[in-house]
This record gives structure tokens, sequence and C-alpha cells, in this order.
């Protein structure tokens, strides 16, 4: 059932790259529907992100949701967030995913009842991530593929991802066989649920935490719905210095006993209930 929500939020992960946060938030400042709260899930980063932060509060509705540098704990910090929001509808993504002009109200549009949305994103080289200017996401050439082309961008398949044609995104979401899933770059959902299972596994480190949260959305019978080219941020480039493959392995079978068991509220969220290794 469509039903349009009163209010939306967006959360957005970051650690210790305020440049890249930066370009994201002009991109919400570039709405056409602007989200009526925005709650930075900080993993510990230093004080030039505070500043940044600090700087955009004048200009967008930012909460800014902090822990200490303790390694890798997103999972903490997105329930810190999560629980900070009071938006009906939530959408969740990254400090590196620039949202295009219609980001927000396309998620707005399309929420669903019983329902979560598995966004896209096209991913940027980093000497183009790096060019991109406040006036070039503002203005769209950012998601411009005749501009990203002049830059440099080589043109392949996954170019369709940015010819904002509603018919064809329509199309491409139906026959894609790309799996819907809840993607932590860009994802939605209705608050209630994501607080009805008890938000997100916090003994998960790097490595499909996002996903595993999303398979215990779909155990509560709330089914995904495949929006990866309509919902579109473009990714800027970036290393992974915190994957490993203990956490890779631990994650994974975390994501098996969730899938096998049916879980569907973990008790290593919000609410803790057992304690942690």
């Amino acid at each position: 059932m469509s039903v349009t929500p009163k209010t939306i939020g967006v959360i957005i992960s970051t650690y210790n790259n305020p440049e890249w946060l930066e370009k994201t938030l002009i991109g919400y400042m570039n709405q056409e529907r602007r989200a009526d709260e925005i709650i930075i899930a900080d993993d510990g980063s230093g004080p030039d992100t505070c500043s940044l932060i600090e700087r955009y509060k004048a200009v967008l509705p930012i909460k800014h949701v902090w822990h200490p540098d303790e390694g890798f704990r997103k999972t903490r910090i997105l329930n810190r967030a999560l629980t900070s929001a009071t938006s009906d509808y939530l959408i969740f993504t990254d400090q590196d995913c620039v949202p295009r002009n219609d980001f927000v109200a396309a998620h707005l549009q399309a929420a669903q009842q019983g329902r979560f949305l598995s966004g896209g994103y096209f991913k940027l080289p980093m000497d183009i991530s790096r060019l991109l200017s406040p006036d070039d996401i503002a203005s769209g050439r950012a998601f411009s593929l005749r501009w990203l082309r002049s830059k440099g961008l080589k043109i392949t398949f996954k170019c369709t991802k940015l010819l904002n044609r509603k018919w064809f995104a329509a199309l491409m979401n139906t026959i894609t066989p790309a799996r819907a899933s809840w993607n932590g770059c860009n994802s939605s959902g209705w608050r209630a649920d994501m607080l009805a299972v008890n938000g997100f596994n916090e003994l998960m480190q790097y490595g499909g935490e996002d996903r595993e949260f999303g398979e215990r959305l779909v155990n509560m019978g709330i089914r995904p719905r495949q929006m990866r080219y309509s919902l579109i941020v473009v990714h800027l480039d970036h290393g992974r210095p915190y994957k490993n493959a203990e956490a890779l392995a631990l994650n994974k079978e975390i994501r098996r006993v969730t899938r096998q068991k049916r879980i569907i509220r973990t008790p290593n969220g919000i609410e803790q209930t057992t304690d942690k290794a």
C-alpha cells in the first residue's frame, strides 16, 4: 500500500572525511524536497569534521551524533542516530554519496507500507571525485553523462543509471538481475519497522552489516523494492582500511544464522539483551 510519510529524515554515516562529507551536504542543500532532519552518525571523527558540521547547521536541520574513535563501530553509532530520529521515514546513506536533486523526493514518492527501498549508486573515479565543486553539484552537472564524459569518465553500461528518464528507470528497476537488498549507501524505510527489529546488530563490523539489517526486516515481512535506477547518488572514491578477513568471516556467520533461524529482533541492537562477545 502506498502511503506518503508525513516527515522524512536522512541518516548519514561519517568518519574523518570532511571533504567528501561537505560535497554530500551540498547535495542535500539543493534538493527539490529537503529532508525534515539530517542526522550525521559520526563514528569518532576529529575536530575538522565537527567544525564542518557546525557550519552547515546554519543552513540544514542537522543533528550530530558522535562517539569516540574506538575502531569500526558504525553499527553502534547508526543505532544512536536511529534513536535520535523523529521522522516517520528514514533514508540511510554515507558521507561519500552525493544525492541527485530529486533524491529525497523520489524516496518519499516511492515509500510504501510493508516495504523498504533499495537504491543504487554510480561510482566516480578518484580524479572526478576530487574535481567536483559545489557548483557542479548544485547545478546537476555532477550527474550529467555529457559533463562527466568531458572530464574523462569512461562510458560503460553502468552509466545508464544516470540517464534520468522515469520510464527507463522503471523498466530497468524491473528487469535488472541485481537483487534488492538493504544497502547502507542508499536505502530507506519506516522508522517504526527499524525499531521493531531493534536496529543494527552491534556485533557486526565492516562487511554485510547493512545486509543483515535488511534480512531481519525481510524476516519480519517487510519486502524490499528494487529502485537502483530511480534513487541516485554519485559515490565518491575512497579506500577501505577497516576491511579485514576476520570481521568478514564473523559477519558472514551472523548473517547465516539470521537467515537460518529467521531472526527478526537482534539481541545486540538498540536494546541489549545479551552480553557482547
